[in-house]
């Protein structure tokens, strides 16, 4: 079965890359595939997350098994129709976590042709620029005055009279 992947750079301006690949493929290999087709070396950490259709970042699928439980995830381990088999799929794709490359992937059309040279680039719309945009995380509480901790206010009197450890009586503890 081949895959025909739409591939968005999360930037201002139009960056895509439409690629068929066999979707029997990993996810490493996808990853190998799309960073060559943004012109990106590849050697940069990466991880997919599986998503839903609102492009809310769920399960992360890395590049490398950090994890030592028998089935733990990785791109090595997981096939691209494992994770996107029905059209209108998606995953977001991260590379290099320093610059945090962002892509939107979407499964757009599968069908039972086999080609001889896969992956195959087959539409290349903008370029990428040279520094990847600015990521701005900010929490849902962000600017509100709660204590998201629950802390409350004797917390805050006793940490505004520390000044350096030399002030701390380690007797105490």
């Amino acid at each position: 079965m081949i895959s025909k992947i739409r591939v968005v750079l999360d930037v201002k301006e139009d960056v895509i890359r439409t690629i068929t690949i066999d979707s029997k493929s990993t996810l490493e290999e996808l990853h190998q595939t799309i960073s060559n087709v943004f012109g990106f070396n590849g050697q940069q950490m990466a991880s997919f997350y599986r998503t839903d259709d609102d492009w809310n970042q769920g399960e992360e699928i890395p590049l490398i098994n950090m994890d030592d439980s028998p089935g733990a995830l990785s791109m090595a381990t997981t096939t691209i129709e494992q994770n996107i088999e029905d059209e209108g799929e998606k995953l977001i794709y991260v590379y290099d976590f320093l610059e945090m490359w962002t892509f939107f992937v979407e499964l757009i059309e599968t069908n039972e042709t086999t080609e001889d040279e896969l992956p195959k680039l087959i539409l290349s719309i903008g370029e990428v620029p040279e520094k990847s945009p600015e990521k701005e995380f900010t929490s849902d509480n962000a600017g509100s005055s709660n204590d998201p901790y629950d802390l409350g206010d004797e917390f805050d009197d006793n940490f505004g009279e520390f000044e350096s450890l030399d002030d701390l009586d380690t007797d105490i503890y």
